[in-house]
């Protein structure tokens, strides 16, 4: 199937929006080489003749229309499962396959990761590479009671499967108070861990929602957090940890002046963001963070990004 989606993208790109090999191969993280032996074999297998013979070509079409209207580098749409409880599954098997071409062309020297089911899932199904060079870095602080929301079994898994230099973030999501918040990040190693993590080449992410769906809302907040509160004043979800309005600023609660990760001018600098989440409620977030240009490529399922591109359409 990852074969097949190759040649029906390589060959979208080639034939009906004129890219040149070079280009498609910038775009997919491939060489020229291996575009030319995509597109030779699409037309010896009868993929490509006067129209497209996949279901994958839809997708294609999506990905393309979510680049023009959110000026994305890149977004790859996976099908959407018919059963949602395997929708991390499938946006973790579409993550792994964009990473490993990712990192085999462009060589990252530093990542920065999160932590949830998405990246659990993604990491399992990564190829493993030999990349000694590279570093892996925590880009936010989390919890230690399961595996997604693991901090430390994040990053290590990365840079296991990466054979990459591991850099750990030891501080938890959330501090206690304000005032504990900053008596922590005052301290020089927290300051250090905070610019390495803006200072990565690549971002790898996932978006929160504010349902009984996410983890973060089930395990992470303090004690006494009120969800209900967050989403009175405009809350749809959040990104490092900061709970976000529907434009993708920042709401105006003490929750997103004790998080302990990179602020998101910072984030901004990042030259590759790439947000990998998916199904109806993650809709709201992954809107918010294209309309507020904090991702320059995301990873979604084919129904969520009909979503994301209706409601662009709806405000124009």
């Amino acid at each position: 199937m990852e074969s097949q989606e190759l040649m029906v993208r390589a060959s979208w790109l080639y034939h009906v929006e004129g890219l040149t090999q070079a280009q498609i191969g910038e775009r997919m993280n491939l060489t020229r080489r291996r575009i030319n032996e995509l597109l030779a074999a699409a037309l010896e297998q009868g993929v490509v003749r006067i129209s497209f013979s996949s279901p994958l070509a839809e997708n294609v079409d999506l990905e393309a229309r979510l680049c023009s209207r959110f000026g994305l580098q890149d977004a790859v749409v996976a099908p959407a499962p018919a059963d949602p409880a395997h929708m991390h599954a499938v946006i973790g098997r579409a993550s792994a396959s964009f990473l490993d071409r990712l990192i085999q062309v462009r060589k990252p020297r530093s990542i920065g990761v999160g932590w949830g089911a998405t990246l659990h899932e993604t990491v399992r199904q990564m190829t493993g590479a030999n990349e000694p060079a590279m570093r892996v870095r925590s880009l936010m602080g989390g919890l230690t009671r399961g595996s997604e929301i693991n901090t430390f079994e994040i990053v290590r898994s990365f840079a296991k499967v990466l054979n990459a230099k591991c850099h750990y973030f030891a501080a938890p999501i959330y501090a206690g108070s304000e005032e504990a918040h900053a008596v922590i990040t005052a301290q020089p190693v927290f300051r250090e861990f905070l610019r390495d993590g803006s200072n990565v080449e690549v971002s790898f992410l996932s978006v929160g929602d504010v349902t009984g769906h996410s983890l973060q809302v089930r395990y992470g907040l303090p004690p006494q957090t009120d969800i209900g509160e967050l989403v009175a004043m405009g809350a749809v979800g959040d990104l490092l940890g900061r709970y976000l309005d529907a434009e993708g600023n920042p709401v105006d609660h003490p929750l997103n002046r004790q998080v302990i990760s990179p602020e998101l001018d910072a984030y901004r600098g990042i030259p590759s963001r790439i947000l990998a989440s998916g199904g109806p409620h993650k809709q709201a977030i992954l809107l918010a963070t294209l309309r507020a240009g904090l991702a320059t490529a995301i990873v979604t399922d084919s129904e969520s990004a009909r979503m994301l591109l209706g409601a662009s359409d709806a405000r124009r």
